[in-house]
């Protein structure tokens, strides 16, 4: 599929929509649904794989951390890279990259194989995830495809979470823990495939890499990535925690400054001074805090309190997947050509703060149907309206060249704000329930620790996690309140058909 030829922003359209645009938004969707399904999927499949490899409890946390702190620390790298090299050219890279990292992980003989296949799988979705947002950025251009394509998009990277969980409850249960992982080899190969033939090879933009910029910007993202994943095992006052957060601010910090300064610089200061970009890319993260939160402490409210399998706590979560797609491919997609982002982005997320605060009520005889059900129905629906419009506001007007960083910025904010959230809402919960435990368990005379298992002690202990994931939701709808503000404040931008440069024209800003 030829790229596009320039136009001037505000005209006509070059030509005639390629008629194959559905199809490369298929392609784009399976490599998201990949990357997304990869964060995980291996979560359930954890406890197999750690007896199959013999790891410690210690040393199993890296399965996860390996590709998180990759993942997260390289984003603005491979943005970068997918600007210099092609975006299609990048795509097909990370895509085989990831396939191959998947199948060694899936061989793993120990648990060093395993943690090392995960860092490359992390490496190569850097590459991968900024490639497929500016894709989809690049290809859809009048405001009503864009708006229906980002809605496929965006249920696609905020219900894949969910999928993933599914996957892996099926996968490990019926099949072995490694198929979590071969499963990627075979879409990674149709997703290729499909790549080849579908995609735009828009080539290299005569851009330099910023090198100064790449070594302190990624070194900044890794320090804090890997600070905030070793704050739930070690606290938040250990040292080599506080020296990472504050260390990795000070990079980003010397980051900034050289983006002012560089020649070329790998992150454009004119991308985030926009103001509804920079509220897109604050409200990206403060919602992905609450929502990461959310799956971590509902998967252990099913298996550790409600006794659910590995399958059947991977299917409690396909409500909600279902009313995410709901809301982003029903509502967002049909409306946000016509209403302004933020009167879609505050009510999702006001609705997604009213369904965390209904989770505070759980107990430990709590009903799925008549408890849980309603809040994550409400919750996915509220999610739905509000990743399409942040997506599709904050990777719009840029110009060609600068696609892929900003792809990569917003891909930034997302998983920096689940690393926030799972470390930061997992402390709150792990001390609420250690306090309720001591409070309600042991006397002064007796510490919890002497008094044998029992069921009286178990059931105190699980009324202890609900207790703590109660406290931990409290914040997390707190936190979600907070993003609901800064989208009524900074997201400003008017509905597409009313802005000069899109209105009855292309959204996608031209060619440089």
């Amino acid at each position: 599929m030829p790229e596009a030829a320039p136009r001037p922003a505000g005209g006509p359209p070059a030509g005639p929509p390629d008629p194959r645009r559905w199809w490369a938004l298929a392609v784009i969707g399976l490599a998201q649904l990949m990357v997304v399904l990869d964060a995980t999927i291996v979560n359930i499949a954890l406890p197999s794989a750690q007896r199959d490899l013999g790891m410690s409890d210690g040393n199993r946390q890296w399965v996860i951390t390996a590709y998180s702190l990759a993942f997260g620390g390289l984003l603005l790298l491979g943005g970068r890279l997918a600007d210099l090299i092609g975006r299609r050219r990048a795509f097909v890279i990370g895509l085989s990259g990831f396939a191959l990292a998947s199948a060694l992980g899936g061989a793993a003989s120990g648990p060093g194989m395993l943690f090392a296949a995960r860092a490359l799988q992390g490496v190569f979705a850097a590459l991968l995830a900024p490639c497929a947002l500016s894709l989809l950025a690049t290809t859809f251009d009048t405001p009503r495809e864009r708006a229906k394509a980002f809605g496929v998009f965006a249920a696609i990277a905020s219900g894949g979470g969910a999928v993933g969980l599914i996957a892996g409850g099926l996968l490990t249960e019926y099949t072995d823990w490694r198929w979590c992982l071969y499963v990627n080899v075979v879409i990674a190969a149709v997703a290729i495939l499909g790549a080849f033939a579908v995609l735009p090879d828009t080539g290299r933009t005569g851009a330099k890499l910023d090198v100064p910029g790449a070594v302190l910007g990624c070194g900044g993202l890794v320090a804090i990535v890997y600070g905030l994943s070793e704050a739930e095992p070690r606290g938040w006052s250990d040292g080599l925690v506080v020296g990472l957060l504050f260390g990795g601010a000070a990079l980003l910090a010397a980051f900034a400054r050289w983006q002012t300064r560089a020649s070329d610089p790998m992150l454009p200061p004119h991308v985030i001074r926009d103001r509804t970009r920079a509220g897109c890319l604050v409200t990206m993260a403060l919602a992905t805090i609450g929502l990461f939160a959310l799956f971590l402490f509902m998967t252990y409210y099913f298996q550790l309190v409600l006794g659910y399998s590995p399958v059947r706590t991977g299917l409690a979560f396909l409500p909600m997947t279902l009313a995410i797609i709901t809301g982003a491919t029903q509502v967002s997609a049909r409306f946000l050509d016509r209403l302004a982002p933020r009167a879609l982005i505050v009510p999702g997320l006001l609705l997604a703060t009213v369904a965390l605060v209904l989770l505070t009520r759980l107990t430990v005889d709590s009903s799925y149907a008549t408890h849980v059900l309603p809040a994550m129905l409400v919750l996915g629906f509220g999610m739905g309206l509000v990743f399409m419009p942040v997506m599709s506001t904050a990777t719009q007007g840029v110009a060609r060249r600068d696609s892929g960083i900003t792809s990569a910025t917003v891909n930034t904010a997302q998983q920096v704000g689940g690393a926030i959230g799972t470390a930061l809402l997992n402390t709150i919960a792990s001390t609420a329930a250690t306090a309720y435990v001591a409070a309600h368990l042991a006397g002064p005379a007796e510490p919890a620790h002497s008094v044998p298992a029992s069921p009286a002690q178990r059931l105190i202990e699980a009324q202890g996690m609900v207790h703590g994931f109660g406290v931990a939701l409290w914040w997390a709808a707190g936190i979600m309140l907070l993003g609901a503000a800064v989208a009524a404040v900074m997201v400003t931008a008017p509905a597409p058909a009313r802005r000069p440069e899109v209105r009855g024209a292309a959204v996608a800003a031209p060619t440089p």
